[in-house]
């Protein structure tokens, strides 16, 4: 196995271009378990730790841009009040190690349905910065996760950043698991409120083979903020059962598809009704 180590982002895409076989690797934290395991051997390992500005992130005209090699702990301490519900779901991810050397970009990368941080940046609207030799693209995430741990990156691409916009309202995420943290998702909601402007944004994870957006959820929540300001019961309720209703379960050894469903009915009322009470005290 070689192991590349470029000092520039330029001469990175350009290693990336002559190995496309490369994979790169920054925190380790999924690439080092599948190595561990012998689940994947590949021909090279292109490390991008030594690349300036990949670990800067930066507000850019409304939206925030976080560099690859950003950690969810950064997320956590730099990024809670801009970002709300990415900050949540990163406090679910593995223990403190993990978030200290995990990046948000891995997690892109991997492209697995389960990833905690592609929910709340799915239902924010997040695009997806991909470079290589020949330019540089940018990708909603709705379309670069095209099936389980598969997405639209190229074989000469690197992730360079992803873009999100900043909160305007409650952002929420919550996931079922064994426990409260280090744990794989038995599934997950993240939900992206703005009263003002009348927009809702959800997105479901562990329960597809991508992570999903629920639109017709979407839709019936806007509706109901232009009605007016009260959120009945039976309108949390129903949103629920759309939320349920978006949802392509499985039954594996974490949980049924049953059970999938119904698990993110709950999540979804109550992620609802906690974003509700927050926008009507003017918080985040």
């Amino acid at each position: 196995m070689d192991f590349l180590q470029p000092t520039s982002w330029r001469e990175a895409l350009a290693m990336k271009a002559e190995r496309p076989d490369a994979v790169p690797v920054a925190g380790g934290t999924d690439v080092m378990v599948d190595l561990n395991f012998d689940r994947h051997r590949p021909a090279a390992l292109l490390d991008v730790t030594r690349i300036e500005g990949l670990t800067e992130w930066a507000p850019d005209a409304g939206w925030v841009r976080i560099g690859a090699g950003v950690t969810y702990t950064r997320v956590i301490d730099e990024l809670g009040d801009l970002l709300p519900g990415l900050a949540r779901a990163s406090r679910t991810v593995g223990s403190p190690q993990i978030r200290n050397r995990g990046t948000i970009a891995g997690n892109l990368g991997t492209a697995s349905p389960a990833g905690d941080a592609l929910p709340p940046l799915l239902a924010a609207g997040a695009e997806v910065v991909l470079a290589s030799a020949s330019g540089e693209r940018r990708l909603p995430l709705a379309e670069f996760c095209v099936g389980p741990k598969r997405s639209a990156l190229r074989p000469d691409e690197l992730i360079a950043a992803v873009r999100t916009p900043a909160a305007a309202g409650p952002q929420l995420f919550a996931k079922v698991g064994a426990r409260n943290a280090m744990v794989i998702a038995v599934v997950s909601f993240a939900l992206d409120l703005d009263v003002e402007r009348k927009r809702v944004g959800t997105a479901i994870g562990s329960a597809g083979p991508t992570p999903l957006r629920a639109a017709a959820a979407e839709r019936f929540l806007e509706g109901v903020l232009a009605e007016g300001s009260r959120l009945s019961d039976s309108a949390v309720r129903r949103f629920g059962e759309l939320v349920a209703g978006a949802a392509s379960p499985i039954d594996d050894v974490r949980g049924t598809a049953a059970y999938r469903r119904h698990a993110l009915a709950v999540l979804a009322r109550r992620t609802l009704s906690w974003a509700w009470a927050d926008a009507r005290r003017g918080r985040r």
